[in-house]
């Protein structure tokens, strides 16, 4: 396996968050039902990965893996 880079993952992890932004916003300006509800569950998965990419650095610095 090879060795992680913090620096990718924070990384992956503000794009994520940039996601979680356009999609909202995409989200309020949807003119239809349908388009909204797709723009928020992409803003939803998006937050949910940041979220999980927050874990695994933060398990990373703590010295241990965030292998499950």
């Amino acid at each position: 396996m090879t060795e992680r880079d913090d620096t990718s993952s924070l990384e992956l992890k503000e794009l994520q968050e940039d996601k979680v932004r356009d999609e909202a916003r995409a989200a309020r300006e949807a003119d239809q039902p349908a388009e909204a509800r797709t723009h928020a569950r992409r803003a939803d998965k998006a937050a949910y990965l940041a979220d999980k990419l927050a874990e695994a650095d933060a398990a990373d610095r703590e010295g241990g893996t965030s292998e499950e």
